[in-house]
């Protein structure tokens, strides 16, 4: 290997289907001249980035693939009789444990990014057998809710805690919950935003107001997503609002939902759409007038940051990390959770506004985007990070 290279990283994601937030950050990092590599236990890679070395662990998805992984691993690491037994007695794990401890043998990684708790317990394993760095990326659900429903996997995120070197937390708010859960903060623990590629996100000015009002709600069918509430608050648009259409994305299908429709008698006004392919959703938010995000729990969602960026107001309760992204009634509106008279309140506020009262709010909200959300500085302050764990004795 070429230890001209700055930094060896491997993103330890267990898929190679990686978020929109982990693609923008690997490309950043290939970019920036570090060797990456990406981890992962599956086959499937339909948007692979060029000059990135994506390194199998034992396919989830195919078994014949799986056995050839795992006897290749076997034979290279000269555990092949104990692959042998592995396979004979069905322990699929502890196969694609041996296939991780080769890999890391192989690539002799300066640091492991790791971005999802569940992954940890298998680091915990390669304690004492290498010398690389180890963080955490810290956002959603696994360190939103789960800790505080599941006593389990919060018990498993103390235990391991000892194996890591720093903490990439995506908000404040997010780092504050770290804090509940981790007694030591000793760590290097570091809030680092999303960044989007603002040269591709050409920001629009509202040239005018549509009459009939488009709202859009983007994410997976949850209930953390709040879209109950939401159909609450249109409940009491439609007494209030002559003609608005609300979309939710990721809504397709949902039996409460389509309850709740019925119910509320929001069939005409209100529709479930599939889950859509990034573009198609940044073509939907160009449209929309106001984007809502009626959540309970976010970190910072990044479909608020990609609406922001593109010039659509954003309503969003007061959830996570929320608060740093938007300043009430300057950037867009801040409501509270689980309140949908507030949701209709603010939208109501908006349709009260004038053109030039509207540009003002998503003028502020880009350039509050290009200060806090830029690619270029999401990629420096990771570095920076990684250095600062790399220069850290423990």
């Amino acid at each position: 290997f070429n230890r001209s290279i700055s930094m060896r990283i491997a993103i330890f994601d267990g898929s190679f289907e990686t978020t929109a937030f982990i693609r923008r950050l690997i490309k950043g990092l290939v970019q920036a001249g570090h060797e990456v590599y990406v981890l992962g236990f599956n086959e499937n890679n339909p948007n692979s980035i060029n000059d990135v070395n994506y390194v199998k662990l034992g396919s989830n998805q195919n078994k014949l693939n799986f056995l050839k992984t795992g006897l290749l691993y076997g034979i290279r690491s000269g555990k092949l009789l104990a692959t042998f037994c592995r396979l004979a007695k069905g322990n699929k794990k502890e196969i694609q444990q041996n296939n991780l401890s080769y890999v890391f043998d192989q690539i002799q990684p300066d640091i492991v990014h790791v971005q999802w708790p569940s992954l940890l317990p298998w680091l915990k394993k390669c304690l004492g057998k290498y010398s690389f760095k180890t963080i955490l990326s810290l956002r959603g659900s696994q360190i939103n809710i789960r800790p505080f429903v599941d006593s389990s996997f919060k018990n498993m995120l103390i235990d391991n805690y000892k194996i890591l070197d720093g903490i990439h937390s995506v908000s404040s708010a997010i780092k504050n919950k770290t804090d509940l859960i981790f007694t030591d903060n000793t760590i290097v623990n570091r809030v680092i935003y999303t960044g989007l590629n603002l040269h591709n996100i050409y920001f629009l000015e509202k040239l005018k107001k549509n009459d009939s009002l488009k709202i859009l709600s983007i994410g997976r069918s949850h209930w953390v997503k709040g879209y109950a509430e939401a159909l609450k608050c249109f409940d009491i648009l439609k007494n209030n609002l002559k003609r608005f259409k609300y979309d939710i994305v990721g809504g397709y299908n949902d039996e409460e939902l389509l309850f709740l429709l019925n119910e509320l008698e929001l069939v005409t006004q209100v529709n479930l759409l599939p889950k859509m392919p990034n573009k198609k959703v940044l073509n939907k938010i160009k449209e929309a007038d106001i984007l809502l995000l009626p959540s309970v729990e976010e970190g910072i969602a990044n479909v608020a940051v990609e609406a922001m960026a593109l010039g659509t107001p954003v309503i969003s309760t007061d959830c996570g990390g929320m608060q740093e992204l938007i300043t009430h009634k300057k950037e867009g509106w801040i409501v509270p959770m689980r309140e949908p008279k507030a949701m209709a309140d603010a939208i109501i506020n908006f349709t009260t506004l004038s053109l030039n009262e509207v540009n003002e709010i998503i003028y502020n909200a880009r350039r509050k985007v290009q200060k806090q959300h830029s690619e270029e500085k999401m990629i420096s302050e990771m570095e920076n990070l990684y250095r600062t764990v790399l220069d850290t004795n423990k």
